[in-house]
């Protein structure tokens, strides 16, 4: 099997990048900030982490990191159901916490609905931990203090 990279999203990605969020049954919003021309903007802007994983010429993950210069946050990962529990999710969190980490940002947190374990289940094994029993919301701090 070829091997499969992990790179900065494209604006010429866009349609696969829809096309994977609707495989992976992710939420999304197409004529809100989901929209291309939106997406567009975001990727240029020097806090915006957009990556997707990509098997030849297929997108087959993604996930957007983003930054306050405080705290960092993680959204957007897909996996195509075809591609899941081979590591792609944790390649694409890692790499975008490691963008992240390396701007001096300390906190990463993100979040997640109460009923997507798989999610839950993720974030969780990479050293994520709840802070509220009413939402779930996780962080990964570098230190206690952070």
């Amino acid at each position: 099997m070829p091997s499969i990279i992990i790179r900065d999203l494209r604006i010429e990605d866009y349609d696969a990048l829809i096309a994977l969020w609707q495989e992976s049954k992710l939420p999304f919003k197409p004529e809100g900030r989901d929209r291309k021309e939106k997406i567009g903007k975001e990727i240029q802007k020097s806090n915006a982490i957009y990556l997707v994983a990509q098997l030849d010429s297929k997108i087959i993950g993604s996930v957007f990191g983003t930054h306050d210069g405080r705290k960092g946050w993680i959204n957007r990962v897909a996996v195509a159901p075809a591609y899941r529990r081979q590591g792609i999710a944790h390649r694409l969190i890692r790499e975008a916490e490691s963008r992240i980490t390396n701007l001096g940002i300390e906190v990463i947190a993100c979040l997640i609905e109460d009923g997507n374990l798989s999610s839950i289940e993720v974030f969780k094994s990479l050293g994520y931990s709840q802070n509220s029993p009413h939402l779930l919301y996780f962080s990964k701090k570098k230190h206690k203090e952070a």
